[in-house]
């Protein structure tokens, strides 16, 4: 038996539906690894939350101490910990850093459309493209905040900050409040790109600047861990804790993405699309932000629904066993049963609105073309075709704007899926080379390496990674793919008026039952 390495990081990611750690050493290599599965609150149509001390704080701390008692590797051996989430989120805390509410999760809670309004009027729609790089969408975090503030002025007044998943973690731990840049900018309008400070007017809003987190690259040590977080947690005291990062970014270190051109494409809940450029970005569809590191610059875009569209499917089919590898699997092997295209069956992806491109709330979805011919692997391999179309117009909106990558990685449990990844090579014409599915966590820890002297900077980092295989586009099927995208898109616009007329019957529905 080898001996226990002298050092190793830790990397903890807190995701939609799951809690992931890794224990690395020096060379790389993933010593333990733990997950913690969760679920999100819906409490009403198109609010999405989290309880932050149950889901966040109770999941860093159960994948935490699952790491150490596993491994057998003493809490001191930790040079330096890492934590990323999903985001940008909004959570007002008190002075003591405890929850006043639960938290708003990011774009997959749409709640604050009227606010996005106000704040356009108020700000100005063209202060706030100058100022953020960007529009407002479910994805900013500002209008959420503002939601607060008009809807829950109590716990407006009574929150001493608004943190979002990693700051929370990494202020329970070190008692430093700090909120790294790359999810700063997504609390637009409230952060100002050109001096990457935020930006608080009376005018527009009572929120006041002690009211956000200080800001921090996520490559910088936030603190180390105190000594009641360190019984709580099982870590030792006075370790370095990172500031921390969003998930999405972190998962693009994972795969290798790091120089300018380089792309990743992650299968997770949602599709979520980062690209390293060499220079700040403007766009109203995409999402330009700071990087991990300072001078770094990326664009994001992001659908609503992607693995959860396979979810809730799975969950129809066999609600007992839905989320089980073994049901998913039977799920790949029924969709390859039908050909490309699904004999003519079309789906729409949309069960939680959706984000780049159409920024629309109120999407749903559906399906269209059923006969007496179609079986359950029709409507699976439907059901993958309406996601990677839904992908391929986010990855179109990159190319319109000049931003076409050099390099495509795809990381997340659905590249799992090999007809998932070669429909969206099929449908968006770009190969993608598959990567070890280890994620944000991972990415997590190639950053604590960095602070423990593990790897010499961003340039030594792609040592860690090794590409899988490569999904390469098939040309025969261009020509299908194209007459079916148009087809998708009409579907959504020929049906979008109809939704009105559901939703009234929807409400009448709810009210005669009630």
């Amino acid at each position: 038996m080898s001996a226990t390495p002298q050092k190793v990081v830790l990397g903890v990611d807190i995701g939609t539906y799951e809690a992931k750690g890794v224990l690395v050493d020096d060379d790389g290599r993933v010593l333990a690894q733990h997950r913690r599965p969760h679920s999100i609150a819906v409490p009403r149509p198109g609010w999405v939350e989290h309880d932050p001390e149950r889901v966040w704080w109770d999941g860093f701390v159960e994948v935490t101490r699952s790491l150490l008692a596993t491994s057998g590797i003493a809490a001191a051996a930790v040079a330096a910990v890492a934590v990323s989430g999903i985001g940008p989120c909004v959570l007002p805390v008190d002075a003591s850093g405890r929850p006043l509410r639960n938290a708003i999760l990011y774009g997959v809670d749409s709640r604050a459309q009227d606010q996005i309004s106000y704040l356009e009027d108020v700000v100005g729609a063209a202060e706030i493209l100058a100022r953020c790089g960007t529009v407002l969408t479910s994805q900013s975090a500002g209008p959420k905040i503002v939601w607060v503030e008009q809807n829950e002025p109590d716990i407006f007044a009574r929150a001493a900050r608004f943190v979002t998943c990693q700051t929370f973690i990494t202020g329970r731990l070190t008692g430093q409040w700090r909120i790294d840049h790359a999810t700063a900018a997504y609390f637009h309008p409230f952060y100002d790109r050109r001096t990457g400070d935020w930006i608080v007017e009376e005018s527009v809003t009572a929120l006041r600047r002690e009211q956000l987190p200080d800001l921090g690259w996520s490559s910088e040590v936030t603190g180390m861990i105190t000594a009641q977080a360190a019984e709580l947690s099982g870590l030792a005291a006075g370790t370095p804790v990172l500031v921390g990062a969003p998930d999405a970014p972190t998962e693009a270190l994972s795969a290798g993405v790091v120089s300018p051109g380089d792309m990743m494409v992650m299968y997770g809940s949602s599709h979520f699309i980062i690209e390293v450029v060499d220079r700040a970005h403007q766009s109203e569809q995409l999402w330009p932000a700071p990087f991990l590191f300072p001078d770094t610059h990326l664009v994001a875009a992001g659908t609503s629904t992607a693995g959860s569209f396979t979810r809730w499917y799975a969950n129809l089919l066999a609600p007992a066993e839905a989320g089980s590898d073994a049901l998913y699997a039977e799920l790949t092997r029924a969709a390859e049963q039908s050909p490309p295209g699904a004999r003519g069956l079309l789906a729409l992806p949309y069960l939680s609105g959706e984000r780049t491109p159409l920024y629309d709330p109120g999407a749903r979805g559906g399906f269209l073309g059923l006969s007496m011919q179609h079986g359950r692997g029709d409507l699976a391999r439907a059901v993958v075709e309406a996601i990677a179309h839904s992908v391929s117009a986010a990855l179109r909106r990159f190319q319109e704007e000049g931003l076409t990558p050099h390099v495509v990685r795809a990381v997340g449990g659905g590249t799992k899926n090999p007809v998932w990844t070669q429909a969206v090579s099929d449908i968006s014409g770009l190969p993608q080379q598959i990567v070890p599915g280890l994620g944000a966590s991972y990415g997590n820890a190639m950053l604590a390496g960095i602070t423990a002297g593990f790897i010499d900077g961003r340039a030594e980092i792609r040592r860690w990674v090794t590409p899988l295989r490569t999904v390469a586009p098939r040309p025969e099927l261009a020509e299908l793919y194209r007459r079916q995208r148009t087809a998708f898109e009409l579907f959504y616009t020929s049906t979008r008026p109809i939704l009105t007329t559901l939703e009234d019957l929807g409400t009448l529905t709810t009210t005669e039952t009630s």
